[in-house]
């Protein structure tokens, strides 16, 4: 058995018993603590409140909040006001609360006859800061966290310097791998370059609340990146460590700080937070012929706003910047020499770029189909694929078998030995999994395949493959602030067009 589940049985069971006598010492039987429902509703007469709190425990995510509320009522009922044995009961009630239940010297105190200690003003102030900081970790963990969008990866959809709402409980939030942790900050403490913000004391496994609805072909999602279990402090991951061994080997990444900084490991919920659009989700077949994207062999429907990149040939003349500005151009333009120039462009902007005075012609750039990237997911000089010509690929679906063989195992090599914890080894053309030879594998997790809306400037799925979906940290719902990093607060910083949409 799973020794977090025989830690689960034994935490519950030491709690259960703490309040088995707890209600005993209040007058109740203790039995009673074994009912469900019904034993919520004795606690809350114990500690004297409103049956209206029965309605919030009945709701998911907000019973957990409820629940340790009742905790500390329940200490209180001991008179135990100071923040210390609160915190105590509250994050280790399996040893509390039997301790106030089976001790002779707790007794306990009905609500009317307690007479707490007057406050002084500092410390309501600081029991009204460490409650306004769990609420807010419970509402960042489980329900709504703000997201601010880094790099240009999603534009014309997203743009750098939006700050939008994500939502967990759309597909479910996820219970925190790293539970003791700094609040509000990601992995690395404030002030400090490479001190990790969270501790590995605890280490929980993957666990999802149910959600609202699975995620869908075309959802804008965020989810932690696939490629950041491991780091160099260097580069974080701007450049993924596996690109950087691929191209420099492992000897020369380890073995030179200067370059790379540590080389480091994070657990899942600690990996950057990355954001795109799912093209695929498992059992579909994602190609791109030519930079259309077909899903199960249609193209796709994408709601956003695509760019791609072109060459621009003009008389001669230079192309006006601020023409570019007000046809929102905002990617860098490259000039390959007078009067031939390269530039991202939407297909808004492409439009309006046409009718320019002074442009001869405008051709999309186009990496030619067999023409190999070797940054390219699965690294494989067998596949002949680049970003405007790649696949076709299968995402993996929970369930699913896939047969195994020296030329396929590239795709799921990762996905076998790194997201489903088996040990992988590959020995004169045969495959081991666990020690055994395998022929086939079934996937334990449903895959997702991500792209970015900016397809010739996006670090996304055809890099580093498929999102497993431990991974998933919600659903991009609402832009409520658009602010341009490259304006004044005079001349535009807000882009008061763009605030207050739904993402699409």
């Amino acid at each position: 058995m799973n020794i977090y589940v025989i830690l689960f049985v034994l935490f519950s069971i030491s709690t259960i018993a703490g309040l088995w006598k707890i209600f005993e010492k209040a007058g109740e039987k203790g039995w009673i603590i074994l009912i469900p429902f019904y034993n919520l509703y004795i606690w809350l007469k114990i500690i004297k409140k409103p049956l209206w709190w029965y309605i919030f425990l009945l709701i998911p995510f907000i019973n957990v909040f409820v629940i340790l509320l009742m905790i500390v009522e329940i200490c209180k009922c001991f008179l135990k006001y100071g923040l210390g044995a609160q915190a105590l009961g509250v994050l280790f009630p399996f040893v509390y609360l039997p301790y106030l239940g089976f001790s002779s010297k707790e007794k306990y105190v009905h609500p009317d006859k307690q007479k707490p200690p007057v406050k002084t003003t500092a410390r309501e102030w600081v029991d009204a800061v460490i409650f306004a900081v769990i609420a807010a970790s419970i509402i960042r963990m489980f329900f709504i966290e703000a997201y601010t969008i880094p790099t240009s990866s999603m534009e014309k959809s997203l743009l750098i310097g939006d700050y939008l709402f994500v939502s967990k409980i759309s597909y479910g939030p996820k219970f925190p791998n790293t539970p003791l942790s700094f609040p509000f900050v990601h992995h690395t403490l404030p002030l400090t370059e490479n001190t990790n913000s969270y501790l590995t004391w605890i280490s929980l496994p993957y666990k999802r609340f149910p959600g609202f609805e699975p995620v869908k072909n075309m959802d804008v999602v965020v989810f932690n990146y696939p490629d950041g279990d491991t780091v160099s402090t260097r580069w974080q991951s701007n450049i993924s460590y596996y690109q950087l061994v691929r191209q420099y080997g492992r000897d020369v990444v380890w073995n030179n700080p200067q370059e790379f900084g540590k080389i480091i490991a994070r657990p899942v919920d600690k990996r950057e937070n990355f954001i795109k659009r799912c093209i695929g989700i498992g059992g579909d077949t994602i190609r791109i012929i030519d930079r259309h994207v077909f899903i199960n062999g249609k193209e796709e429907q994408n709601p956003g706003f695509k760019q791609f990149r072109y060459k621009i040939i003009t008389d001669g003349s230079a192309v006006n910047e601020r023409a570019l500005q007000h046809i929102d151009v905002t990617e860098p333009v490259e000039m390959d020499s007078i009067g031939v120039y390269e530039m991202t462009l939407s297909e808004n902007a492409l439009s309006q770029l046409r009718n320019f005075s002074n442009i001869k012609s405008v051709t999309p750039i186009i990496q030619p189909r067999g023409a190999w990237d070797p940054n390219l997911f699965p690294y494989d000089s067998t596949f002949h694929w680049n970003v405007d010509n790649y696949g076709p690929v299968l995402v993996p679906k929970k369930g699913s078998t896939v047969a195994l063989n020296s030329h396929n195992i590239c795709f799921y090599r990762r996905i076998i030995g790194v997201f489903e914890g088996n040990k992988l080894e590959e020995k004169g053309g045969k495959i081991y999994i666990n020690g055994k030879q395998a022929n086939s594998y079934t996937f334990k997790m449903n895959y997702y395949w991500m792209m970015g809306d900016n397809r010739h400037n996006s670090a996304d799925s055809r890099y580093w493959g498929f999102v497993p979906e431990d991974h998933v940290v919600g659903k991009a719902v609402f832009v409520w602030l658009s602010m341009n990093s490259n304006r004044s607060w005079f001349d535009g910083k807000i882009r008061w067009n763009k605030l207050f949409r739904i993402v699409k």
